[in-house]
Formats: structure tokens, sequence, C-alpha cells
């Protein structure tokens, strides 16, 4: 075993994270088209997946713990010679299953998929209620109230979000990939970053801040097809 072989597996790993994501964000997209269709009680099948959610959860949890380990465990190696990397397999596995022991159920409900899920949820099946008790001219002033308020442009990149994240702080949306590569710049800066929304008083932008925003990524990928079709 090589330094060269372990980082190629930690990169598949990170790709498995990626395929993990997306299927969090498909069952997030279930969830809640049958939430709006209203047709039955879905309460048991809005469960089996925040089941699902919390699995995949533990899963990419747990490929982090194992990147996190590996990374820490490499970083004091000095030579690539058999029995450093035999020694470095050992420590792995050992801090490894230690990390393993001590995740709890608990921290998987504060995964930014699973409170993403519970939160759009929520937010859909209340707004579905709200529909079916407004009349047709109030729902449609609503709407085009709640469009005219959302900015779906990122306050970075100034173009149209791909996948939105909102600041649990300020509740500020940023497209995801581009305020994590600021966070990650500030951090080599050894700076803060603040919301780069303008007049936004925060000034202490994190990732643990960051809840991927389910309902406004739909609202988004619908605009777009209506404007395929036109």
């Amino acid at each position: 075993m090589s330094l060269s072989s372990v980082h190629g597996t930690l990169s598949s790993l990170k790709t498995c994270q990626t395929d993990i994501g997306t299927g969090m964000d498909t069952v997030t997209d279930v969830a809640l088209d049958l939430v709006e269709a209203q047709d039955k009680d879905v309460t048991p099948t809005i469960k089996e997946m925040e089941t699902m959610i919390l699995e995949c959860a533990r899963l990419d949890t747990e490929i982090n713990y194992f990147v996190d380990t590996v990374k820490q465990v490499t970083s004091e190696v000095t030579s690539q010679h058999p029995e450093t990397m035999v020694n470095l397999s050992t420590k792995v596995r050992e801090q490894f299953t230690e990390r393993l022991a001590r995740l709890a159920d608990a921290a998987l409900q504060n995964h930014p998929k699973v409170v993403a899920f519970k939160d759009s949820v929520q937010k859909s099946s209340s707004r579905a209620n709200q529909s079916s008790a407004a009349n047709s001219d109030d729902l449609d002033d609503e709407i085009t109230v709640t469009q005219s308020q959302v900015n779906l442009t990122c306050p970075l990149t100034q173009v149209e979000m791909v996948n939105p994240v909102r600041n649990k702080k300020c509740n500020h949306h940023y497209d995801e990939e581009a305020i994590l590569s600021l966070i990650r710049n500030k951090q080599k800066q050894k700076k803060s970053c603040r919301c780069p929304v303008v007049g936004c008083a925060n000034s202490d932008v994190r990732q643990s801040d960051l809840v991927p925003d389910q309902l406004l990524r739909r609202k988004i990928q619908s605009q777009k097809r209506q404007g395929t079709r036109t």
C-alpha cells in the first residue's frame, strides 16, 4: 500500500458522498411532491422517507469520519516504507472505530440535509394547508408577492443559484459552491467570512450555519422548465 493509493481511495469516497447527497435530494423532492399532491394521508410515507434520509446521513457522516481520520494519520507519516503503512492502517482502524462509537443518533438530526428535509416538508405542508383554505384570488396574490420577494440570484456569483443554501443566522441565500469556496479562502487567510449580502451585519458565516433550501431549489428548477417550454 502507498500513500498515493490511499489518496485515490479518499477521492472515490468523495465521489460516493456526492451520489449520496444527490440521493437525499431526490428523496426530499419525492416527499415534497407527495405533500403538495394532498390526495391522501402521506404521514407514514414521509416517516419512512425521513428514516431513509437519516440512514444516508449516517453513511455520509461515517465517510467524513473515515476521510478525516485518514488525513490526520497520514499527515504524521514521514516515509512510505511498508512497515510504516501497516502501522498506518492499524492506527486508522483504531481511531475510526473510536469515532464511530461516539456517533450518536442525535448528531444525525443536525446533518444539513436532514434539517433541510424536515424544514422543507414542514413548510410545504403548511403552504398546502393554507392553499386549500384560501380562495383562488388570494392564493394568486400570495404567489405573486412571494415570487417578487425571493431573489434567485446568488450575491457572490450574480447569476441564478443552482444549489441554494440558507444561512440560519441571517436567512440570506447563496449558491452552495460559491459560499463554501469563499469560506475556505477566508479560512486560509485566517479571517472570518462576512455575509456577502450588502448591508448584512453577519460577520461570521460558517459552514455549519448553512442549510440546503430544497423548496427554493425546486422553484428555480420549475422556472427553468417553464422557460424551456416557452
